[in-house]
């Protein structure tokens, strides 16, 4: 009897650390890094395509092992994650249109699996159809070229434009930081300096007009910049006084200097100041200021704001729900925040779960996900996508 019981509790244990099967609302103890919402290309990394609506085990990936999470792509057809593990490695998982999983192949993955011969990484960002890389100093990019968001001094890495495994972005090093975008790319040097290429429509790379670029170019009257941040088509970048300064694509508002316009040159946002963190998602933005409250502005269609409207706003506003938000992220119409007691709550629209409260019923009002103690620290969303991870 005690060798049946040894044999089965082993054989429990052994099933159970291969394929989590979490319950929602976990308790404090469970190590995973949880995701929900659309599922339809594996982009859940759950080794299935079904949506779901309450947070799930990526499979194999322990949060105290992550250093970085950054989801890619949109809802439709080409949504896709990948998380930088506090050993220096990347690991990806989901759609592969144009080779973003860096495998050397364009078939999606349901699961994670690391990025072939990567290592030493410190910083890693995925965009609308490629992923941005920091190795040393340097930056490393793969995925989509066909607006020459890799920076390699070409437009294409084959007939297709994809270049499915890691190639060096050229000219710059000393770099601390990057974000990628759509079709465009950033990268914050250590001088406080911020370059950008790719795409140049709306002016999203900063240099004074809206003609894409190969190769980075500097970012035009910018300096002491601390942490940058990257939508769709815009920017945000914090300075070392604690301003936002913006560019890029503004019909929703995004550049948060009271207009509609966009700006191929850095403008003020207005009315914000002592800010900590900033956020820059698809069409939102949301600062995190010293004293712990949140303001927002751009798009707000159906309340992804979380200020109970659903106008849109081209100046920051207070959002009270938020306070004690220690990071806010927004996917395609939605939001969700990890506050500082380890719960996490989130609002918007939610036709494909993307709420992660069990329902597929939208709210301006923040429901839970995650209750308080749950562990997590850090949330991510797919750049246009509504796929969320917690970790």
């Amino acid at each position: 009897m005690t060798t049946l019981r040894t044999t089965l509790t082993a054989t429990l244990t052994l099933a159970a650390l291969a394929a989590p099967s979490l319950p929602a609302h976990a308790a404090p103890s469970d190590p995973w890094v949880r995701a929900w919402g659309i599922n339809n290309l594996g982009q859940l990394g759950n080794n299935s395509n079904v949506n779901q609506q309450t947070p799930a085990g990526v499979q194999g990936i322990a949060r105290d092992s992550v250093r970085e999470m950054s989801g890619g792509g949109d809802a439709d057809k080409n949504s896709f994650a990948v998380a930088l593990l506090k050993d220096g490695t990347v690991k990806s998982w989901g759609a592969n249109l144009t080779g973003q999983l860096g495998n050397g192949t364009v078939v999606a993955q349901y699961f994670p699996a690391a990025v072939a011969g990567l290592s030493g990484v410190s910083e890693v960002s995925a965009g609308s159809n490629h992923v941005l890389a920091v190795r040393g100093g340097r930056v490393l990019s793969w995925g989509s070229n066909t607006k020459g968001q890799l920076g390699n001094g070409l437009t294409a890495a084959d007939p297709t434009g994809v270049q499915k495994t890691p190639v060096d972005v050229q000219s710059l090093n000393k770099v601390k930081d990057v974000g990628a975008g759509c079709d465009f790319s950033v990268a914050l040097r250590q001088d406080g300096s911020v370059w950008a290429w790719g795409e140049g429509v709306n002016g999203r790379i900063g240099n004074g007009d809206n003609t894409a670029r190969n190769t980075p170019q500097k970012v035009k009257d910018l300096e002491d910049i601390v942490s940058i941040s990257v939508g769709c088509a815009h920017v945000l970048a914090l300075t070392a006084d604690g301003t936002v300064k913006s560019w890029g694509k503004n019909t929703e508002g995004e550049l948060g200097n009271d207009s509609i316009g966009d700006s191929n040159v850095p403008v003020d946002v207005h009315h914000l100041e002592g800010v900590a963190k900033i956020s820059a998602n698809a069409y939102t933005n949301f600062a995190i200021l010293d004293d712990g409250s949140v303001s927002a502005w751009g798009k707000n269609d159906v309340g992804q704001l979380g200020d109970d409207t659903t106008t849109m706003r081209t100046t920051p506003v207070p959002i009270a729900p938020l306070q004690g938000a220690t990071e806010v992220v927004s996917g395609f119409d939605y939001t969700v925040a990890a506050l500082d007691d380890g719960s996490v709550i989130s609002f918007g629209a939610n036709a494909n779960a993307q709420l992660g409260d069990g329902t597929t019923t939208p709210t301006r009002e923040p429901v839970t996900v995650l209750p308080a103690g749950s562990g997590v620290a850090h949330v991510a969303a797919a750049t246009t996508g509504k796929s969320t991870f917690a970790y």
